[in-house]
């Protein structure tokens, strides 16, 4: 931890109970975040990515404790000093989320829709107690404006909009409280390619105009290598690997990565790269396989991968890697545009 550092995860876990018969007890844990440790500086981006069912959305909403963690360290820095979130009180946990927020993957039910535009927005300072009504409003005509639309669009509900301007309504409402980290779940993926762009090239320029820390969560890694500092890949609940972007997609050092590397088309006819296929389905996060938690999947995997856990560890600056034969396998990567 730095004095940069913004937010520090540490053994982060969230287990839903398996329940079953009459008196409904639990009999299995469904391990949907199996012990993250991860940490993002103030101004940075780092995405977090993986197949989905790995964990990516529920370790955000954690993070924030939209759902409550069954374990771990979540640290902030509010005022020059590292709150601790995960055992904040509803009173501190309350002023808390005035600096962390959050925008929903889906721009349609994240939306309520008996509120207007300018209610959507000015909601979390009502929450809040700041402000009076005509301040509310005249702040919610301002983040209208920063998102691309007008102020004539306050007085309109959700159903009136396309999901493009559905989510800048979403971004606009993460914006209201002046936060500085913004976990962005998935934002872009439920909107056309044209208008992924555009929110992808929005969100940007927020950061810089607002001095605003995302948490990027996607499954697009295109996506991800334009938006993104620092990369964090996810498989079964836990990192398996963490490098700055360029190192990441230049020279990865998971196998889990390489086959994800494999699957981002290329604008280049001359470049060619080999499909590697994962055979099989993720397992269970209920009946995770021991050893390493890929190799049912891995084309590398050996004995010890097989009954041994690997240690998360770092091969190179700024680079941690979850994998028994890192430092021996040659893998393959993408080069930079």
């Amino acid at each position: 931890m730095t004095e940069e550092t913004l937010l520090e995860v540490r053994g982060l876990r969230k287990y839903f109970p398996v329940k079953k018969g009459v008196l409904q007890r639990t009999v299995a844990e469904v391990k949907a975040v199996d012990g993250v440790d991860l940490s993002v500086d103030a101004g940075e981006t780092v995405g977090l990515v993986g197949e989905s069912g790995c964990g990516k959305t529920t370790t955000g909403r954690a993070i924030l404790r939209l759902t409550e963690p069954t374990a771990g360290e979540i640290r902030f820095r509010r005022d020059g000093e590292m709150a601790d979130v995960a055992a904040a009180s509803p009173e501190r946990l309350k002023l808390l989320r005035r600096d962390m927020q959050i925008i929903f993957q889906d721009p349609y039910s994240s939306l309520n829709p008996r509120m207007t535009v300018a209610e959507i927005v000015a909601e979390p300072l009502k929450i809040q107690g700041l402000m009076t009504r005509k301040e509310r409003e005249a702040k919610a005509a301002e983040l209208l404006a920063a998102v691309g639309l007008s102020k004539d669009h306050a007085r309109r509900y959700p159903h009136e909009f396309s999901g493009g301007q559905r989510q800048r309504i979403g971004i606009a409402r993460a914006l209201s409280l002046n936060p500085k980290l913004i976990i962005c779940d998935e934002p872009v993926s439920a909107l056309d390619v044209s208008i992924q762009a555009q929110v992808i090239n929005l969100l940007q320029d927020l950061q810089e105009r607002f001095g605003l820390t995302y948490l990027f969560i996607a499954h697009d890694l295109s996506v991800v290598k334009h938006i993104s500092n620092r990369v964090a890949v996810m498989y079964l609940g836990k990192i398996v690997e963490l490098a700055p972007t360029r190192a990441l997609f230049e020279s990865p050092k998971h196998p889990y990565t390489e086959a994800l590397m494999s699957a981002v088309p290329v604008a280049d006819p001359d470049f060619k790269l080999e499909r590697i296929p994962l055979e099989g389905d993720v397992p269970s996060p209920v009946n995770t396989p021991p050893g390493c938690h890929f190799h049912p999947r891995c084309r590398y995997a050996v004995e010890a991968c097989r009954t041994l856990a690997p240690e998360y560890r770092a091969i190179g600056p700024g680079h941690f890697v979850r994998c028994h034969r890192a430092d021996e396998l040659s893998l393959r990567g993408l080069k930079s545009s």
